[in-house]
């Protein structure tokens, strides 16, 4: 038996809220900067057969905002990004985030859309949502676009700094199932970050994760290197949420300082260099767009019984839209069910 299930009907999404397709998307409207402008011109960016959209918010301001067609939850309270996402979660249960979780939580809808706080989403996910049997913690995946093309997922990107290596073999099997269900990656490759690709280097809790996925059913392919993220030497790559937060953040300057050298050289150099330049705009411009958050939208906190995507704090439309198509692939790839039976399947059926 292959460790990842198959989904009945060719991938046709199981066990939606009102039955048959499209699937009910709930869409967090006061999260991110640019709340609620930036959700609303996300909604009319989609297409309108894709699925139902229900904007979680104070329904005073939007509700004459709104396309034909899109349902408006009214939910007043906002929690902001620097509030103690526990204490928030708790005390603001009628802000958008809590609202749009408990409707999910509820079966109201199929997914959850934000762009808000990370921690109070990661929270409010774990205590309302609930997390599947055999996932001690959610994870944060984080996509890293390849030169060749295509994406190497990493898990955790700043979830959990602090982890044991049971823990990083949850992150494994469930970057593998979205991997499959949601890229389309046949049998993912997993990789361990590591300090060096021998089987002896790294801390405790790498060697240690490095000998259990060795021995689970896994495609893993032992430890690879930070630079080998960008290289495709593994589909999935696991770590804690220290390290994985400290590579998304160092790759991320990189790609600043990257793009400002070529505008600062490119810009101002001589006459035949900027000639040069302006005829290899297109093509900069594509390799740069490689790197763009707004392409993927956001990513799902995996192990939660239910899918809830997180946008990044900034998005704009655009990467809402793409946010809730990540959502609508969750729904569609029925993710949560696929986890959980490779869960089963990796502890023998004995599901805590």
């Amino acid at each position: 038996m292959g460790l990842l299930v198959d989904v009945a009907d060719g991938g046709t999404p199981v066990q939606l809220t009102k039955g048959g397709w499209p699937p009910h998307i709930a869409v967090d409207a006061m999260g991110g900067d640019g709340a609620p402008e930036a959700v609303l011109e996300a909604v009319r960016l989609l297409d309108a057969d894709c699925c139902r959209l229900v904007l979680v918010g104070p329904a005073a301001q939007l509700r004459d905002r709104v396309p034909p067609g899109v349902r408006v939850e009214d939910a007043p309270e906002v929690i902001d990004p620097g509030e103690r996402p526990v204490r928030a979660v708790r005390t603001k249960p009628d802000s958008s985030l809590v609202r749009g979780l408990k409707m999910l939580a509820e079966g109201e809808v199929d997914a959850f859309v934000s762009a808000g706080s990370t921690g109070a989403l990661l929270v409010g996910g774990a205590l309302l949502v609930g997390r599947l049997p055999g996932v001690d913690r959610p994870a944060l995946p984080g996509p890293f676009p390849r030169p060749s093309g295509g994406f190497t997922l990493v898990v955790d990107v700043g979830a959990n700094a602090d982890c044991r290596p049971r823990h990083l073999v949850q992150f494994a099997l469930m970057g593998a199932v979205y991997a499959e269900a949601v890229d389309g990656i046949s049998r993912p490759r997993v990789g361990l970050l590591n300090m060096g690709t021998e089987a002896g280097k790294g801390n405790q809790l790498v060697r240690e994760t490095h000998r259990l996925l060795e021995q689970s059913p896994l495609n893993f392919v032992g430890s690879v290197e930070a630079r080998d993220v960008f290289g495709g030497l593994a589909d999935v790559v696991v770590c804690d949420g220290f390290a994985g937060n400290v590579l998304l953040k160092a790759a991320e300057g990189v790609a600043m300082a990257v793009m400002e050298l070529l505008r600062r050289e490119l810009g101002g150099g001589p006459l035949p260099v900027r000639v040069g330049a302006l005829l290899a705009r297109s093509g900069l411009r594509r390799a740069l767009s490689r790197m763009d958050y707004r392409d993927y939208g956001g990513v799902p906190l995996l192990g939660l019984n239910r899918p809830v995507v997180k946008c990044h704090g900034s998005s704009d439309a655009r990467a809402i839209a793409n946010g809730i198509r990540t959502a609508i692939r969750c729904v569609r790839g029925a993710v949560p069910d696929r986890m959980k039976a490779a869960l089963s399947e990796l502890t023998g059926g004995k599901l805590s």
